[in-house]
């Protein structure tokens, strides 16, 4: 996902420090979340085989809601990074959400 690994010398406030037994041995700087977005549009890419903006509709959705299971839409600007990406507009990506959310209502047991 992009982390950068570094001596703990070298550690900032926000970096993950890990030990053994007792001793610093190495800093880990995790990306900034919406560099992971950019990341996990680029290994989605790499997995289909081609730009997402190629993908048909029905891929476009699945990959939409990957992306909201993986917490891309909380990112800043993250629908519209990744309706870049699907070479669609916000409003449409807004749909392939809205539509998982209404699918995922119907699947719900329902209360009696």
């Amino acid at each position: 996902m992009g982390a950068e690994v570094l001596v703990p010398a070298h550690a900032e406030p926000d970096d993950v420090v890990l030990s053994w037994e007792g001793e610093d041995v190495l800093a880990v700087r995790l990306p900034q979340l919406s560099d992971s977005l950019d990341h996990i549009l680029a290994a989605m890419e790499r997995r289909h085989g081609m730009p997402l903006a190629e993908l048909d509709r029905k891929s476009k959705q699945e990959a939409v809601r990957l992306l909201e299971a993986r917490g891309a839409f909380s990112v800043r600007h993250g629908v519209e990074t990744v309706a870049g990406a699907l070479g669609v507009s916000r409003f449409t990506v807004y749909n392939y959400l809205n539509r998982e959310t209404a699918l995922s209502r119907e699947k719900a047991p329902k209360a009696e």
